[in-house]
């Protein structure tokens, strides 16, 4: 395949993490450069959405030299900003959920990083978990469910800008600009859903490649001036910055992601068992699998001037030992379809309620999907046994695809795990 003929078209050019501004805005300028497909839909866009990874509260957020060390730097968001503002003549947004806060504020909260920078712009925040929502069905019927509820400004928007820090995740192995999205979905209920539901194993990565396709950013850059390895947020006590000294800039998530998974020195082919897959499938993979984007490099019009980094500097942490694990996967499976086999007994007990099912059996159930206690003191003294969370519909609006749990119980089979 020469380079005409490729889909997708990813950058990753050199930058100092020490860099000044109008350093980071020339850099960033030359990496979107070719990026013509993005650039088409960008400037023909009269709203354009930007979700920034930068969400976290203030005092528990790690720094690196001043530099955020899990979250977009200020440098990176300038120029963001800076290049839309100067390439396109679209109205400016940016938009996140918090976790941090549920007080249904419209205005940036303490958690929201970037609302200084953001200021200097003149450009909007649009938080996520406040209505108006709407049903919106996956093309093609979804890899995980068939509809999900989504902010209503996010999808009318004509474009979306997607821009993550470069960093490993000890549940999904690496967290880019796929897994950025993940913060656009609304926890505000009845309508949305707390992330224990789709931040679920065996789920997320099929819910991502959704919710990729869905939102289907038309830029998507990761700020790799230092990235972040181990995994996020102090969970495991092995998270470290490393300086990569770059920025990433590409047309698709799926490709650019795989790009940075490639520098971060990982396989972006690689898949459940192998680092740093640790925890559950590549999601970058499953999208691909489902005919979104792709993981092969060759497919992809793409220079780095950079190296990779060499393996084992970037690592996703293991949180559990590989036997428990793969008893999570195996058991989250036999739950997802005994209750499909007997969908009916508990619809007639708990319709319109979220339950958590372990052993056959249901442990807790709420008319409220957030769960007050971790899954771990919840399973009580059975913790080789998952807890499956799901809301009980009789109709089953959200259309959730328990082939995948059939298609993962046996690939386990397979392989005699």
């Amino acid at each position: 395949m020469n380079k005409q003929e490729k889909q997708y078209c990813v950058r990753a050019l050199h930058c100092d993490y020490r860099a000044d501004d109008e350093t980071v805005y020339e850099t960033l300028k030359r990496a979107t450069a070719p990026l013509t497909r993005a650039w088409d839909k960008l400037k023909a866009a009269k709203r354009i959405g930007i979700k920034f990874n930068q969400d976290y509260a203030p005092a528990r957020t790690p720094y690196f030299e001043g530099m955020r060390q899990q979250l977009v730097s200020d440098q990176v968001a300038r120029a963001v900003v800076r290049l839309l503002r100067e390439e396109t003549n679209a109205e400016l947004f940016y938009v996140d959920t918090t976790v941090f806060h549920h007080d249904g504020s419209p205005d940036p909260v303490d958690s929201t990083h970037l609302a200084p920078v953001m200021r200097e712009f003149g450009v909007p925040y649009v938080n996520a978990d406040i209505p108006p929502f709407d049903v919106y069905q996956v093309p093609g019927g979804g890899q995980m469910f068939r509809q999900y509820v989504l902010p209503r400004a996010v999808m009318e928007a004509d474009a979306l800008v997607d821009v993550q820090r470069m960093k490993n995740h000890a549940f999904m192995g690496i967290t880019l600009t796929l897994k950025n999205l993940f913060g656009l979905m609304p926890m505000r209920e009845p309508e949305g859903r707390s992330r224990h539901y789709y931040h679920h194993l065996v789920r997320m990565p099929y819910m991502l490649a959704d919710i990729g396709r869905l939102f289907n950013p038309a830029l998507n850059i990761i700020d790799a001036l230092i990235g972040q390895t181990g995994g996020e947020w102090s969970a495991t006590g092995q998270e470290a910055p490393v300086v990569v000294n770059a920025l990433i800039a590409g047309d698709h998530p799926v490709a650019t992601d795989a790009v940075g998974a490639y520098l971060m020195g990982h396989d972006p082919q690689a898949d459940w068992l192998t680092p740093p897959f640790h925890r559950d499938r590549n999601a970058l993979l499953v999208a691909a699998e489902g005919g979104f984007g792709t993981v092969n490099l060759d497919a992809i019009d793409w220079i780095a001037e950079v190296a990779p980094q060499p393996p084992g500097v970037f690592f996703a942490a293991m949180t559990d030992d590989r036997a428990r694990v793969i008893s999570w996967r195996r058991t989250t499976c036999e739950q997802a379809l005994y209750y499909r086999d007997h969908q009916r007994d508990f619809v007639a007990k708990y319709a319109g309620e979220f339950i958590l099912l372990q052993e056959n059996e249901v442990k807790w159930h709420d008319t409220s999907s957030f769960l007050r206690q971790s899954r771990r003191l919840l399973s009580g003294d059975r913790p080789d046994q998952a807890m499956w969370l799901k809301y009980v519909d009789p109709d089953e609006a959200e259309g959730e695809h328990f082939e995948v749990y059939e298609r993962a119980l046996a690939d386990i089979q397979a392989r005699g795990l």
